[in-house]
């Protein structure tokens, strides 16, 4: 007779990687997975369906969990995890986590020490990152920019002076405003549109970001933007802005103040509209002109 002190052992929580656009780009263990779990975790539940439908999976659990979902979501999925079940947690297309939800349900389970298995696919950001040609090693993912404000400029000018490209998300409807804001800061920096990246409509437009801009704001469909790294700063430029009293004097002060040379550099670079690795190694030049005999000129 079994022990009432046994309990169902845990059970696992797959990351599932979906189509993006073509449903043709599922692998095979996407499709065995999604076969195997007993609970599918979908971020709009009639999209989810439809893809089992397609692949031929039938009378499967399916239960939201998007962005919106309450903590009572979450924790119901975990508690599904945690009692055995096979839980696979999938998004309306491509992977999970990806400037998706899931990521909360995912935390929970490797704090209980829960399993949890990535089943890697489809990804607008690297399909988008290949068929551009302005990637090659290092890049920076921004998800979608904030809409408006402060944090909007910010992000704006992060990119501006970026020494990796960057890539981001944009919704149809404001692909073109994004465009124009990013073409106001760098006109001349080559960037790309890759638009129903997969599907019957699919576009990739490789230009620079004055010209994309010019386009205006048709662009129709899911649109994933890959903008090049800032141009490398010669040492010449480095040299010349030694000249530069006010700003040498400025380096000093906030050096003498505590300031970091990576913070200090961060702070110039946004508001010089430079590169960092100019200004970080601009400051690094001043601090060490400062522990030199080396007189800092005066105003």
């Amino acid at each position: 007779m079994p022990s009432n002190l046994e309990t169902k052992p845990a059970g696992t929580l797959y990351v599932i990687a979906t189509p993006i656009g073509n449903l043709s780009d599922i692998t095979p263990r996407a499709v065995e997975a999604l076969k195997e779990c007993e609970v599918i975790c979908a971020e709009d539940t009639r999209r989810t369906r439809a893809l089992l439908t397609h692949l031929g999976i039938h009378h499967k659990r399916v239960q939201a969990l998007h962005a919106h979902s309450s903590e009572r979501a979450v924790a119901q999925a975990l508690e599904q995890v945690r009692a055995g079940t096979s839980v696979g947690l999938v998004t309306d297309a491509g992977t999970p986590c990806v400037s998706d939800p899931g990521t909360e349900l995912i935390r929970a389970c490797h704090r209980e020490g829960l399993q949890v298995i990535s089943v890697p696919g489809p990804s607008a950001v690297t399909t988008a990152i290949a068929a551009s040609g302005l990637v090659n090693g290092a890049f920076l993912f921004l998800g979608f920019l904030p809409r408006k404000g402060a944090k909007r400029t910010e992000m704006l000018e992060r990119i501006a002076v970026s020494e990796e490209p960057c890539v981001l998300f944009e919704a149809p409807g404001r692909v073109g405003h994004t465009l124009s804001d990013l073409a106001a800061l760098m006109p001349e920096r080559e960037a790309c549109v890759a638009r129903e990246l997969s599907k019957l409509h699919e576009e990739v437009r490789v230009d620079t970001l004055s010209k994309l801009a010019a386009l205006g704001d048709n662009w129709r469909g899911e649109c994933t933007l890959v903008v090049a790294a800032a141009p490398e700063q010669s040492d010449d430029a480095d040299d010349s802005a030694l000249d530069d009293p006010a700003l040498m004097i400025e380096i000093k002060t906030a050096l003498d103040a505590g300031a970091s040379t990576k913070a200090l550099a961060d702070v110039l670079a946004q508001r010089l509209g430079r590169s960092r690795k100019e200004l970080y190694s601009l400051v690094l030049k001043c601090r060490d002109r400062a522990g030199s005999s080396e007189e800092f000129p005066e105003l």
